[in-house]
């Protein structure tokens, strides 16, 4: 197999470092495994984030997000823990996960977790005519 699940997550320089803009990156195929079960729980991630100096090289979260395939773990225990290691490799001025996972017994669950940097404003949104 070429390339194998990887808790790394490489990261490279900001292109834009002096400019606030907003990355995307939508994930549909999330998958760990129910810690009470063991049968697959699926969701689609939704990352957002405004990067300071490091921006995360789409390739390494790719093999990061693999990596929870074959581990249980409660949805708000996993998102806060994606979150947190996304945090700990780019330390961006901001950055939002937002988790919804599929129907389990007749329920869904969304988890929202953010980091903000304490130095960072928020910037004022330009309402054009």
């Amino acid at each position: 197999m070429p390339s194998a699940p990887s808790k790394s997550l490489e990261t490279f320089p900001n292109p834009q470092p002096e400019r606030d803009y907003t990355v995307r990156i939508r994930v549909p195929e999330f998958t760990c495994l129910c810690p009470k079960t063991g049968q697959p729980d699926f969701a689609e991630l939704t990352l957002e984030y405004v990067p300071n100096r490091l921006c995360v090289e789409l390739k390494a979260l790719k093999l990061y997000v693999w990596s929870y395939r074959d581990e249980g773990g409660f949805h708000e225990a996993v998102t806060n823990r994606i979150l947190s290691d996304l945090v700990e490799a780019t330390a961006p001025r901001f950055m939002r996960l937002s988790a919804d996972f599929n129907v389990r017994g007749g329920i869904y669950t969304t988890v929202v977790v953010e980091h903000r940097h304490p130095d960072w404003q928020l910037p004022v949104a330009v309402q054009l005519p």
